[in-house]
């Protein structure tokens, strides 16, 4: 029997959490916050995302928390790091890329999850070759304008209009208090972890 791809969703680690952190305090009123097992969740029932990629720089004393990623259904791509003025760089957007063209026949489409300019010319590529799903930019404010003006011919969704739709989704079928977190929440497992590889969004 032919076996029908399905698509693959590609995060860029470093970009997603920095823009969580952004996120968190603009929609703070509501204290929705980002649980990495329920966006997993999102990404398959909304987008038929069969494989998630994770990339994100690797430190060893982190490995619990990797461990928990690849529970929570999130396949982890390793960048190593590098130091600078005691901050940690690992950067991703070539191994993300790279990754897209490897994997371009296992696919039917992809979802790219970032919101760094350098990744504007493999998402017009896999829009032209019809093989893009979409386009989550992590921060609405944060996204570069090299990804923003393709919006006319690809379809983009900001993190924070999705965390606020599950929210109220969820508020309305089941009736629950709007002061409760429903949909997201980052946990302080994660928070503290992350705190070294996060890296700025280009503009």
């Amino acid at each position: 029997m032919h076996k029908v791809p399905a698509n693959y969703a590609s995060i860029d680690g470093q970009n997603f959490y920095k823009s969580l952190q952004a996120l968190e305090k603009e929609v703070e009123a509501l204290e929705v916050k980002l649980d990495f097992n329920e966006f997993r969740v999102y990404l398959m029932e909304k987008h038929a995302v069969k494989v998630a990629y994770y990339f994100i720089g690797y430190v060893p004393e982190y490995k619990s928390l990797y461990d928990q990623l690849r529970r929570q259904g999130y396949e982890l791509k390793f960048k190593e790091v590098a130091t600078h003025e005691d901050e940690i760089k690992g950067n991703v957007d070539v191994n993300l890329t790279l990754q897209s063209m490897v994997d371009y026949e296992n696919y039917a489409k992809a979802v790219i999850i970032a919101s760094d300019g350098d990744y504007a010319c493999l998402v017009e590529y896999l829009h032209d070759k019809g093989k893009l799903e979409c386009l989550i930019a992590c921060s609405r404010g944060g996204c570069s304008y090299l990804l923003r003006k393709l919006h006319a011919k690809i379809r983009i969704f900001y993190l924070d209009d999705i965390m606020r739709d599950l929210y109220n989704r969820k508020e309305t079928s089941q009736g629950q208090n709007p002061t409760s977190p429903l949909f997201i929440v980052i946990t302080a497992f994660i928070i503290p972890r992350l705190d070294n590889l996060s890296s700025h969004c280009a503009g």
